[in-house]
């Protein structure tokens, strides 16, 4: 079966990235297309790659840990070995984002405490004062 290539533009469209972050990903060798003269040409591994790297990415893996988890399929190509990995990763990114979501929801109660209390000291300075 031959292999599926797609120009940069086709996996700008499809991915919904820049040139730019795909080239970015390229340098950083987390992505490795073919070469046609000046024409970068992706195979289907580079879209699996691009797609995991997107998803890491969402879930705010950093690019090192989404780099290990690719070097890993590379060298073992064993999935059981890669999803221990990436579970592990994924469980402790799932705690900073609930602690992260802890700390927002404390801060935001905190600002609201303080919004009315500052409503509430406004509207006392705005009444017009009762005849003395």
């Amino acid at each position: 079966m031959p292999e599926e290539f797609k120009t940069i533009r086709q996996m700008c469209a499809d991915f919904d990235v820049t040139p730019r972050t795909l080239r970015f990903y390229e340098a950083k060798e987390l992505l490795f297309p073919q070469r046609d003269g000046q024409h970068r040409l992706f195979t289907r591994r580079d879209q699996a790659r691009l797609k995991l790297i997107l998803r890491g990415k969402r879930f705010g893996f950093s690019l090192e840990q989404i780099r290990q988890l690719l070097e890993m399929y590379d060298r073992d190509d064993s999935e059981l070995k890669q999803l221990r990995k990436t579970y592990d990763i994924a469980q402790e990114r799932l705690a900073d984002m609930e602690r992260q979501r802890a700390e927002l929801t404390d801060a935001i109660s905190e600002l609201k405490q303080d919004l009315a209390w500052a409503d509430d000291v406004l509207s006392q300075a705005d009444r017009p004062r009762a005849a003395e």
